[in-house]
Formats: C-alpha cells, structure tokens, sequence
C-alpha cells in the first residue's frame, strides 16, 4: 500500500473539503495517508517513508509547498506530487488536465503516471526567486494590485474569475503601453507592449489561456507579448471571455530557454504576487528542467 501524505489548505477555494472527508476519500482508494495543514506550523516535515504528497489547495498553496521542496538539497528524498485543486483559478492543474471531483482524481494516482515539471529562475530582482506559472510586465501585475482593494469573499470560484477578467478589461482599457526589449535565446524583440509574460503554464491570472501550446516538462518557456498595436484586440478577447463567447485572436508567442527583459514600467510580478523593484527592470530568465513531478491523468 502506498503511502501518501496529504498537505491541506482548508481556507482555498468555495467548497468545504474537511480534513475527515479527504482523508476519507485517500483511504477508501487504498492509500495510506497522513496529514498536515499548510496553515499549521513545521508542516513541512516529511516522513522518508511517504511515496508521495497529496496537494489540496489553490495555485498559491501549489507553490509555497514547491519553495519548500526547492530548498531541499537535492541528495535528499525528492517527493511527487499529486494535486486535488482546490482554489480559484487553478492554472497549474488545468495545465497539467487535472480537474473533475475528487474521488475520481485520486483514482488516477494508481496510474502512477509521472509529468516532470520545469521552473522559471529569476536573476536581477534578488533572492532566489523562481516561478511556476509564469514571469510578466504590464497588466497582469496591475490586476494582481487592483484586486487587493476589492473584497471578493462569498464568492464562488466563478464568480471571482468573472470579476478579475472584467476587472482586467477595465484596466486595458486605459493602460499606457511602456517600452520593452525582449532577448529570447539570443534574438531582439523590443517595442510597446501593454503585456510581456513568461509562461511555463498555459493559463495565467483568472484563468485565461493565453500560451494554448505550453508544456511545462518541455524545457522551454513560452514567451506571450501583447504590442501596443494589438491592445484593441485584446480589448475584443477579454469582452468575449466575459460574455462567455468565442475568440479567435492569435497571441504573439515565441519559446527560449534563456531570456533576459528590460522593461521601463512599473508593473511586474511572479507567479500571483506583485514586486517591488527599481525601474527600469532588467532581469535574466533561465529554464531549470523538471524540477519537479506531478501526478497526472493518463
């Protein structure tokens, strides 16, 4: 019998998945399981004994629980990870297609089928800064500021995302594009773009898919631009989502493995946190491949 250890954020997402019913659902399945909950100190101790960690939580809980096997020496014990989503936007488990109830996720894990998960490394804003969905300038960042000030609990996942994006489409409406040079693998992109990203996932913020073609195991990175030509078409894009309509705008996209932006706005952050920073921005980017390992659907 496998052993599972399940790392639990009670507080994400609109549904109250107890700690008593998850377990409940891991055991029923055949697995052994421990638990801890993110929001309890020394969570991250882990038994040498455990097969694998059982993530339940958003994004965010995705990667606090990385940053912490990240900081582990790479001789130690290294721990698979198997995701039951549980948050907003969930842009790592839809890129990775896991999605549906829980009980029939966990049923999955008997598969045991391994996905290697790359991460983006950060050089030029201090510290060891990495990302697991992706590096961006201009309005994402800008949201992510912007829905701090509105209160959005009550609400269900639905809804929030519904908020974000017409929030979004608020701000581009009156963004200022700002000047960007692009170095992706050696070539010179450089312009106004109202939105420079640095995806390892295919969707970002309140779950737009924007790189429909990234793999986050591929060893490369996908880089989405939106010049300042494009912003009425983006404009279009984002009025469509919110109505629930079709789209057929095609986004700007190149793959590098090394990247370095400079960026003249003020606007930046990674993953769902905005950054402090001295503009201009002049950071170098490098893919460090698979990193880590999901449990994923065959």
């Amino acid at each position: 019998m496998k052993k599972a250890h399940l790392l639990h954020n009670p507080t994400a997402g609109d549904t109250d998945f107890s700690k008593k019913e998850l377990l409940s659902i891991i055991r029923k399945e055949g697995f052994e399981c421990s638990y801890a909950s993110v929001r309890n100190e020394k969570w991250e101790e882990f038994s040498v004994e455990t097969d694998f960690l059982i993530i339940a939580g958003g994004d965010g809980t995705v990667r606090r629980i990385a940053k912490a096997l990240l900081k582990r020496p790479r001789i130690d014990k290294q721990y698979p990870l198997a995701l039951l989503p549980h948050g907003t936007a969930n842009n790592i488990a839809c890129t990775l297609s896991i999605d549906g109830n829980v009980k029939d996720i966990v049923k999955t894990w008997h598969e045991n089928k391994l996905k290697k998960f790359d991460i983006g490394k950060i050089y030029g804003i201090g510290g060891q800064v990495f990302f697991l969905e992706g590096f961006g300038c201009g309005i994402f960042p800008r949201l992510i500021k912007v829905m701090e000030k509105i209160d959005t609990e009550g609400g269900n996942a639905e809804e929030k995302i519904k908020t974000a994006r017409s929030v979004l489409y608020d701000i581009v409406l009156t963004y200022e594009a700002q000047n960007c040079k692009i170095i992706a693998d050696g070539v010179v992109h450089s312009g106004k773009y109202i939105m420079v990203e640095v995806m390892n996932t295919s969707s970002i913020g309140p779950n737009l898919e924007l790189a429909r073609s990234a793999d986050p195991g591929d060893g490369e990175l996908d880089i989405v631009m939106i010049p300042e030509s494009h912003q009425k078409k983006f404009e279009s894009f984002l009025l469509n989502k919110i109505n629930g309509e079709e789209d057929n705008y095609v986004f700007t996209t190149i793959k590098a493995k090394n990247i370095e932006i400079v960026w003249e706005g003020r606007d930046v952050h990674v993953d769902d946190e905005k950054i402090k920073f001295s503009a201009p921005l002049n950071v170098k980017i490098e893919i460090q491949p698979g990193m880590l390992e999901f449990l994923v659907p065959e």
